[in-house]
């Protein structure tokens, strides 16, 4: 974790993929992957101040590994139950979860935790025969 006083977004690496029907679906990994350099590259617009951002993968993305700016974390089951415990251990610390996962936007509010959609962190659909 970083400072105590930055904001802390978690991710919901499924949920924001799976948001745009681009092929992720072929490559759960490489979505994830993908999604993760956009993070590290872009961060979380309309948050300029110091921000810890935590992907958290599952299944069959599970094994991403970190970059710079990107904390990576593997849930050892339920994604949702890891992003719910990640927002619990967050104390006082002022948190944003990207989801659109009513049930999860639910738990986390109950917490404390701001939520935002996929469009907040989503990088722009990918168009097959254009890379």
């Amino acid at each position: 974790m970083e400072d105590a006083g930055s904001l802390l977004v978690i991710v919901d690496a499924a949920n924001v993929v799976g948001s745009v029907p681009d092929g992720w679906w072929r490559d759960r990994r490489g979505a994830a992957e993908r999604l993760r350099d956009h993070l590290a590259a872009q961060g979380v617009p309309g948050h300029d101040g110091p921000v810890e951002i935590v992907l958290v993968v599952e299944g069959a993305a599970r094994g991403v590994e970190p970059v710079p700016g990107v904390r990576v974390a593997a849930a050892p089951g339920s994604g949702d139950d890891h992003m719910v415990a990640l927002v619990a251990e967050a104390g006082d610390r002022p948190v944003l979860v990207v989801t659109a996962d009513r049930e999860l936007r639910r738990r986390v509010e109950e917490l404390g935790a701001g939520v935002a959609g996929p469009r907040t962190v989503r990088p722009a659909p990918r168009h097959p025969g254009t890379d």
